[in-house]
Order: C-alpha cells, then sequence, then structure tokens
C-alpha cells in the first residue's frame, strides 16, 4: 500500500487540488434538490413526493444541460495543453450559442410538457403540487445553462475554485429564500412546494450573473478571450463542440432518466415509497456528483495530456483518480450502512417513510463504488475524445439491464421499490466493468502507439 501511494503521491495531490473545487461545485447541483427536499419534508409526505417527482423529471433534463456542456471541456482542455490560446475564445463563443439554445428548448419542453404529467400514473393530490414546481424548475433552465457554459470554460483551463465559491453562495441563497417563502416568514404568505421553486429559479439566476461577471471581466482570462465574440461563428465549430456535448448528454441521460424512470415505477407503489425513494436518491445523488467531480477533474487532465501526447502520464493520472473515487465512495457507503436509520430523519419524521428508506440506502451503500468507478471511467474517455462507445455502454447498462430488471424485480415479481433498487444497481455494476475495460484498451492503445513512433 506504501509503495502504491508513492508510486501515485504526486497524482494525488494534483488531481485533488483540481478536483476538489469542482466536486464542491458539482454537488451544487445536487443540494438544490437535497435542500428543497429537507425544506419540505417536514411539511408532510404528500408535498416531498412532489418535490420528489418534480426533481426526478427535472433532473432528466438538468444532466442533459449539463452533459452538452461538457463538451466545451475536453477541447479547451485539449487546446490548452497544445498551447493554442486563441482557439479557446472561440470554442467559449460557440459552447455558448449552443447551451443557451437548449436551454431555450428545454425550457419549452417542461413548461408545455408539465400539462402531460397525467399520464405518469401518480397520485392526484401529488400530481396537483408537482406540476407548478416543475415548471419554476423549467424557468431556471436558461440560466443554469448560461452559468454551466461559463463554468465549463474556466475550469477547463484549470481554474475551478470560482464555480466552488458562487456555488456555495447560490445555495445558501436558495435554502434562505426556500425556508422563508416554504413556511411564511417576514409576514410574507405560506407558500409550500411552490415557495421551493421560485427559491430555486433565483439562486439560478445570481449565479449565472456572477459566474459570467467573473470570466468577462478577470485579468487571468484575457488572453484566452482574444478571440471571444460572435462575428466568425463558425458551423464546423459548432460540430466540433456538439460531436462531444451530445453524446456526453446522452450518457447522463441514460443513466439519470434510469433513475427517473425509477421513481415513476416506485410511485405506482405509493407516496410513502415514494417519498423514501427521495430521501435516499437525494443522498446518493449527493455522493454522485461528489464523484462526477473527481470525474471532471480526471477529463481535464487527460485532456490536457491527450493534448501534449503524454500518455504515460495521462494513463497514471487516470488510475490516480479512480483510487481516490473508490476512497470517496467506499467513505459514503460506510455512511449509508451505518447511518441508515438516522439520515432519513434529517427530511421526515414518518416512521413507514424512514423505515423504508433505510432499507434502500443499504442497497445504495452497494453500488457506491460502482456508481464512483462509472463516472470516473466516463470523464476519463470523454477527455480522450472517445464519447461513442461509452454512450453505447451506458444505454445498455441501464436501459438494457438496470430498467428491465428493475422493472421485473420490484413490479412482476413484487418485490416493491427494493427490486426496483437492485435492478439500479446491476445496471450500475454492468457499466462500471464495461467502461473500465474500455479505459485500459483504449489508454494502453495511445501508450502502444507512442512507443512504436519513437
Amino acid at each position: 500500500m506504501k509503495q502504491l501511494y508513492k508510486k501515485y503521491k504526486f497524482h494525488y495531490k494534483d488531481n485533488f487540488s483540481l478536483a476538489f473545487p469542482v466536486i464542491i461545485s458539482q454537488l451544487g447541483h445536487t443540494l438544490v434538490g437535497f435542500s428543497d427536499s429537507l425544506i419540505i419534508g417536514h411539511t408532510g409526505k404528500v408535498p416531498l413526493a412532489a418535490v420528489s417527482l418534480g426533481n426526478s423529471l427535472f433532473t432528466i433534463f438538468m444532466v442533459a444541460g449539463i452533459g452538452m456542456s461538457y463538451g466545451l471541456t475536453p477541447l479547451i482542455a485539449q487546446e490548452n495543453g497544445r498551447g493554442n490560446r486563441r482557439s479557446i475564445g472561440h470554442l467559449l463563443s460557440h459552447s455558448l450559442i449552443i447551451n443557451v439554445a437548449v436551454g431555450i428548448l428545454l425550457f419549452a419542453v417542461i413548461f408545455f410538457g408539465s400539462n402531460y404529467m397525467g399520464y405518469l400514473g401518480q397520485e392526484a393530490d401529488v400530481l396537483a403540487q408537482a406540476r407548478p414546481f416543475l415548471r419554476f424548475l423549467g424557468f431556471s433552465f436558461l440560466p443554469l445553462m448560461v452559468f454551466l457554459t461559463f463554468k465549463q470554460f474556466a475550469e477547463g483551463l484549470g481554474f475551478t475554485r470560482q464555480a466552488m465559491n458562487i456555488s456555495i453562495i447560490g445555495n445558501a441563497l436558495n435554502i434562505v429564500i426556500g425556508v422563508t417563502l416554504v413556511y411564511g416568514f417576514f409576514g410574507l404568505p405560506r407558500m409550500g412546494v411552490i415557495g421551493v421553486g421560485i427559491a430555486t429559479f433565483t439562486d439560478r439566476l445570481v449565479m449565472a450573473i456572477t459566474m459570467a461577471w467573473y470570466v468577462l471581466r478577470a485579468p487571468r482570462f484575457k488572453v484566452y478571450l482574444q478571440s471571444f465574440g460572435f462575428q466568425h461563428i463558425s458551423w464546423a465549430t459548432i460540430k466540433k463542440v456538439l460531436g462531444i456535448g451530445t453524446p456526453v448528454a446522452l450518457q447522463y441521460l441514460f443513466e439519470v432518466s434510469a433513475f427517473s424512470g425509477a421513481a415513476i415505477m416506485v410511485g405506482w407503489i405509493g407516496a410513502g415509497e415514494l417519498a423514501a425513494h427521495q430521501i435516499a436518491l437525494s443522498l446518493a445523488a449527493m455522493t454522485y456528483m461528489m464523484a462526477s467531480g473527481v470525474s471532471a477533474a480526471a477529463g481535464i487532465k487527460s485532456g490536457n495530456n491527450m493534448g501534449r501526447k503524454d500518455f504515460k502520464e495521462l494513463r497514471m493520472s487516470a488510475i490516480a483518480s479512480y483510487h481516490m473515487v473508490l476512497m470517496l465512495m467506499g467513505a459514503a457507503a460506510l455512511l449509508f450502512m451505518f447511518g441508515n436509520q438516522l439520515l432519513p430523519r434529517m427530511y421526515i419524521q414518518d416512521p413507514t417513510v424512514i423505515a423504508i428508506a433505510a432499507h434502500l440506502l443499504i442497497i445504495a451503500a452497494f453500488f457506491q463504488l460502482f456508481d464512483g468507478t462509472q463516472v470516473v471511467g466516463l470523464g476519463i474517455l470523454r477527455g480522450l475524445g472517445d464519447v461513442r462507445l461509452p454512450t453505447i455502454i451506458t444505454m445498455l447498462a441501464y436501459w438494457g439491464m438496470g430498467m428491465p430488471i428493475a422493472y421485473w424485480f420490484g413490479i412482476h415479481l413484487g418485490w416493491g421499490v427494493e427490486g426496483i433498487w437492485y435492478g439500479l444497481l446491476i445496471g450500475l455494476l454492468t457499466a462500471s466493468v464495461l467502461l473500465f475495460v474500455r479505459f485500459h484498451y483504449k489508454t494502453k492503445q495511445l501508450e502502444a502507439g507512442a512507443f512504436k513512433n519513437i
């Protein structure tokens, strides 16, 4: 163990300094949903189930937007590795156009699609509160995409701390406004679930304005922004960004839509089960976003090393990222196992919901390592520009394996919500193994090619 640490010591430190701020800013996305659930949970299981349903549906679109914004990061990391600064501002211009267009499109889909939530087979009182909540989340989509564009630009260059600071402030703002509006403090009316939606929109709007102002005004970015502008828009560059962003969006979409689809299946069983599902899922989502922070940093390092054609360092750095995520998710697994009775009490005091959530957290503990390693594998391969086969892997793992098994166990065999989660566990295991095999093959292939050219 000591020799292993000595071998990768430099990479652990280098990756951690890059990953830590990304982890915190990535957590910001999930902490919005977590704080929403925490704020509303003490008002009853129906409002909590409504927030669960709204967040589950919105998350499908949100991760598609996050994935699309990630098309910028590896391209910038590779260009920075090559020392080609002039093209970086040009990439930012095109990414901003793409992401704003995606934000407008997905807002429209969410807003008008909310009229058809009745077809999901959920309880009527849950739907009545979930529909307006989802629409407020839809309003927040455009500012979210603007924030992500400038965030991914800065992180692609290795500047990760400002997005972290903005995310922390944004989440604090979300909690303050949410509590105030939900419970009607300072003489305001009690808004319940609507108050949570307004708070989330306000949080994301402030974050977008602040992140854009920081990037466009900070002296450190001036050398990279010389080519930023909309006078010379190139379809070839748009295709280049979309060529990475679209498959990455699909990767996130296949995984998160599986969990959201699971929420719909759980809703067929009952509101109490759906509330328990939301509690366990919001906790698991936080650890996932922490792992995705390690993944994002791994992608940046892989892109830098790919641009320099330093394939030995690329593989060493990537393996160090695998080690880091195993340690992180191993600690999360222990927390879920030993805190499975205590953690749900932060959300709700209903003993039935707490008991169901406690069982789900044990299952979540088992899939932590698989969840962490699959998302890091995706990040490393993204940095290499390898996105097509990993997209197929995620589709087969979650929708070819995970979801059919979840339905078979949970609904057909009558195992309930736990059976649905066993299906999700199998999907994550499949993705983790196949993506690691792909990483190993791809990096060995790059090393062998470099050796032959010496």
